[in-house]
């Protein structure tokens, strides 16, 4: 098996723990490529010899290796997952950001991880991507999330009215700082904060959860992850700001519809023995902590 690595190249805790993996994985025999800003950063800190070790570019990475290593946060996953797009090779998270949701395991586990990867002791789960279609975008290219998909008013808006349908069924109209769109991946993220509920990974549903809604009475609702949902953008301000895993783009028009439906890919996490949805929520949320 080859291991892809990438990280937060803006963390200075990447460096240490990547230089003493890939010293490990010579040791053991094992392949693996580096991101190339990765590979910089390891030569530029003489933690590595120039050109002792294959450098490449992001694509390249995608296409060589069979399980990637994502060091970082849950944001550095998210990149990840966008790095390896629609071929679907199985990350694993090390977190040195953190809180941590998606990141499965510490650095100081990682040799053992990686061990019990070789003797396929690892399970592989599949998680709910999210593809956005913008009316009017001139590339006509789907936007895709593991997170969410997220409108939102600009700095100069008040607020921001939608129109919402779900498989072509009026549900109602939002008016709210924004609304999101998330997948159970994403219910942990931007979702969670908004007041939206936690959704377990293999739940098979989204949640649409709005932003500050204006109206008490409106509320997250849950949705099956079949259904499409149309987001209608219908304020009289100009712009509006779209966002898909957190890169964002401002759309100067009004009146504009964002189609999203379930992608036709996942993405592919790593989890261990002994890891799990509701033994992670207790973790990283100090449930029953006294």
């Amino acid at each position: 098996m080859t291991y892809g690595i990438t990280g937060n190249t803006g963390k200075e805790k990447l460096w240490q723990p990547v230089a003493q993996l890939i010293r490990w994985l010579d040791e053991e025999g094992l392949p693996f490529v580096l991101d190339e800003h990765v590979a910089q950063g390891l030569i530029d800190r003489d933690l590595v010899e120039d050109g002792a070790h294959d450098q490449c570019d992001v694509g390249t990475l995608a296409e060589t290796a069979d399980l990637v290593l994502s060091f970082g946060g849950d944001g550095t996953l998210l990149n990840a997952a966008h790095i390896v797009g629609t071929r679907e090779t199985p990350i694993l998270g090390v977190n040195i950001g953190r809180l941590g949701f998606l990141t499965a395991v510490e650095v100081g586990e990682m040799e053992a991880a990686i061990r019990q990867v070789e003797a396929d002791e690892h399970l592989v789960e599949r998680r709910t991507v999210l593809a956005a279609e913008i009316e009017g975008m001139e590339d006509g290219m789907p936007r895709w999330a593991l997170n969410d998909v997220v409108i939102a008013k600009t700095g100069s808006a008040s607020m921001i009215s939608v129109k919402v349908h779900v498989d072509g069924f009026y549900l109602n109209d939002y008016w709210a700082d924004g609304l999101i769109v998330a997948t159970p991946t994403g219910s942990t993220a931007y979702s969670l904060a908004a007041g939206g509920p936690l959704l377990a990974p293999d739940s098979g549903v989204i949640a649409l959860t709005p932003i500050a809604p204006h109206t008490l009475t409106t509320r997250p609702i849950v949705l099956p992850n079949r259904v499409e949902v149309s987001l209608h953008v219908t304020s009289s301000d100009a712009s509006f700001l779209f966002a898909h895993d957190g890169k964002s783009t401002v759309i100067e028009q009004s009146d504009v519809t964002i189609t999203v439906r379930r992608a036709a890919h996942c993405v592919r996490l790593v989890r261990l023995p002994g890891q799990g949805y509701f033994q992670t929520l207790r973790n990283k949320l100090s449930w029953g902590q006294r």
